[in-house]
């Protein structure tokens, strides 16, 4: 690269692990560029927040990962504003709990259109770039229930580039999306809010809390410093000992 100064796309950044993410990189000095569904204003405001801590350049940008055009418009304006991406970061997901027999299929199809499809089709915009420019980084944000094999394929396509593919699984994670699971464990068993995380963290991993959004954002830094160049291809959980469970 010609300076040290890199330029990171995060998809999902404006709450939760995104944001936490977006935190630790500007602090690290990261040129960025934000996303999520907010406002142009109210992600702006997000953006010049994040500008103040860390001396360079935040941008945002509002995108309906479900559709494909919306993904482009994404690439386009973080490559015409950064100048290049150095690092992606496919964090935007959706869940939707439901037995499988009452699954709607409208919900399914729209949880594999942000969960898979859209970081399919960003890392395939993205990485031939990385590629001609001899590094770059992709992170995939996934879960403890998927070790996402498209990470896999990527890494192995681009190893010799200098780009590196992998991805995080995280278990119990301190973000609003998990707020409704709580809620309804609480009503369910007649507890509080603050027993029904406890409850249901102990139920899977041994760890009896949930995991910082702050310390996946440490992780996706050290993934992208030169110490992590020889790693790519792993699914890395931290799950506070879910797997090992």
């Amino acid at each position: 690269m010609i300076n040290n100064k890199k330029n990171a796309l995060i998809t999902g950044s404006t709450s939760g692990i995104g944001l936490a993410a977006a935190k630790v990189l500007a602090e690290s000095g990261y040129r960025l560029m934000l996303h999520g569904l907010e406002s142009d204003s109210e992600g702006q405001a997000i953006a010049e927040n994040l500008a103040q801590i860390s001396g360079e350049p935040v941008f945002y940008c509002q995108a309906d990962l479900s559709h494909p055009d919306e993904i482009d418009k994404l690439i386009i304006q973080a490559t015409e504003s950064l100048g290049s991406i150095d690092v992606l970061v496919n964090n935007a997901g959706i869940q939707y709990t439901s037995p499988l027999e009452s699954y709607p299929l409208e919900k399914w199809q729209q949880v594999m259109a942000i969960n898979l499809t859209a970081p399919f089709l960003a890392m395939q915009k993205v990485m031939p770039t990385m590629k001609a420019q001899g590094w770059g980084r992709v992170i995939n944000i996934a879960s403890v229930h998927g070790l996402v094999g498209l990470t896999k394929v990527a890494a192995m396509e681009y190893a010799e580039a200098g780009v590196t593919a992998n991805c995080i699984c995280p278990g119990w994670t301190d973000t609003p999306l998990l707020n409704h699971q709580f809620d309804e464990y609480a009503k369910n068993h007649d507890v509080s809010v603050e027993e029904a995380k406890v409850g249901m963290i102990k139920a899977k991993a041994p760890y009896p809390e949930m995991i910082a959004p702050s310390a996946i954002g440490q992780t996706i830094l050290f993934m992208c410093s030169e110490a992590a160049k020889g790693m790519t291809g792993t699914a890395l959980p931290l799950d506070g000992g879910w797997t090992a469970h």
